[in-house]
């Protein structure tokens, strides 16, 4: 190795010392404030999408965000879902053409005119379509619980636990996984199955719905929770 590659590998490993001492300086601040809580998941958890939309995954759409392995991610766990048999509830944002229904959101945030009536953009990525055996909720705001019938629909089914994933982590996500503990469901924000635009803002996110609102779970372990709960329905 060069002089100037040794160098430059130092840095490296100088900044990935400093992130790891900031990160558990962050943690330490956190647990002292009492924000170090955690949430137990019920017996009786269902699904939810948050808005699977193509307009984050086409390049020629401006909401594009590089999100195709949360994409892959959804995948699995809507089949993990699926083979559990447990509920499952898919979110779709969608407009009138001119907006009129999108209120002080759609004037904030105008590249939503994206999800307007006959807008491509809006469609369900391929391979996370609800079935319809599967409940579709169509919102025009962030969260999944405003303005819809989803708190009524869980409650009816007796669901304590929501397993959650979708698109945008700081977004929809946030908004969904909040109303969820203000309604009285464990929020479980699955970590890979969910993503944003930006690697940063995602993390942080995800940092804050840890300490604040609900669980960030692992694949992994949300896969073994699915698993007993499909044996306990078999």
């Amino acid at each position: 190795m060069t002089g100037s590659g040794r160098r430059a590998a130092r840095e490296e490993a100088r900044e990935e010392s400093q992130e790891r001492s900031q990160e558990e300086s962050q943690e330490d601040d956190y647990e002292r404030a009492g924000l170090g809580g955690h949430l137990s998941p019920g017996t009786s958890p269902a699904l939810l999408l948050v808005d699977p939309a193509r307009a984050y995954v086409d390049p020629e759409c401006p909401l594009y965000a590089g999100v195709e392995p949360a994409v892959d991610a959804m995948r699995a766990l809507l089949a993990g879902a699926r083979r559990a048999r447990i509920p499952v509830v898919v979110t779709r944002v969608r407009f009138r053409f001119d907006g009129s229904d999108g209120g002080v959101f759609f004037r904030k945030v105008p590249t939503l005119r994206v999800f307007a009536e006959g807008s491509p953009y809006g469609d369900f990525i391929d391979g996370l379509t609800p079935t319809p055996a599967e409940l579709t909720v169509t919102k025009q705001y962030p969260s999944a619980f405003f303005g819809t019938a989803l708190a009524a629909y869980l409650t009816a089914h007796r669901i304590d636990t929501l397993l959650i994933g979708g698109l945008t982590t700081s977004g929809c996500v946030r908004a969904t996984a909040l109303d969820a503990m203000q309604h009285g469901f464990v929020p479980i924000v699955v970590e890979e199955a969910v993503g944003d635009r930006d690697p940063d803002i995602h993390a942080a996110n995800l940092f804050d719905i840890r300490h604040k609102i609900g669980e960030v779970w692992p694949t992994e372990r949300v896969t073994e929770y699915l698993e007993a709960a499909g044996g306990e329905r078999r």
